[in-house]
């Protein structure tokens, strides 16, 4: 079933970036809570993020809003690429999203990040995935498209993450399950046409 989901999340990417009917960019959201953490935090705190992915721009442009932290924040990263909810390393940049507010417990960002640079990786994320920044963007793409992404946010108190949220868009999970209702229906069909002697 993972190697399924790991095709089925290739051929969305390719669809994303080579086809017309997907040059438009591809839109991600999280609700952030502590109980979304492993293990839970405990945090009061909450905040989404929404995450954009122009493959014709090759740039994601992240936008993200917490509040009610326990303690100032020390950090904030995608995390990609594991089936989810687990722990999984960090994708971008380390030690932190550039310009992402710290020492903080309540704030904004907004920053656009240039997929094709080697810096808006984790430079383990980009040798783990092909070494080049081209196929981090691949890895990070089809990871956030098969939902194995979320966003974290790293805190004093929690230096693992205080609050996160998975990444998730509405078309992926679309064209999965269309993608998965196909594959359960091409088996019948062919049982079938072989009993009719087709």
């Amino acid at each position: 079933m993972r190697r399924f989901a790991v095709i089925c999340g290739l051929t969305i990417f390719t669809l994303l970036v080579a086809s017309p009917i997907y040059a438009d960019a591809v839109e991600f959201f999280a609700t952030l809570s502590g109980a979304a953490e492993i293990p839970p935090s405990g945090s009061p705190g909450t905040g989404s993020a929404h995450v954009t992915f122009d493959p014709v721009l090759h740039t994601l442009h992240v936008q993200a809003v917490f509040s009610g932290l326990g303690s100032p924040d020390t950090a904030a990263h995608i995390h990609c690429c594991a089936p989810q909810p687990a722990n999984v390393g960090v994708a971008t940049t380390l030690p932190t999203l550039s310009g992402f507010p710290t020492g903080v417990t309540s704030g904004t960002y907004d920053n656009t990040l240039n997929t094709l640079l080697a810096s808006t990786y984790n430079p383990a994320f980009v040798t783990a995935n092909g070494g080049t920044p081209v196929s981090a963007e691949t890895a990070l793409v089809t990871g956030m498209v098969l939902g194995q992404s979320y966003f974290n946010i790293h805190t004093n108190a929690f230096p693992g993450g205080e609050i996160r949220g998975i990444l998730v868009t509405p078309e992926a999970g679309t064209l999965l399950l269309l993608g998965i209702g196909l594959g359960g229906i091409a088996p019948r069909l062919w049982r079938m046409r072989g009993r009719s002697g087709g």
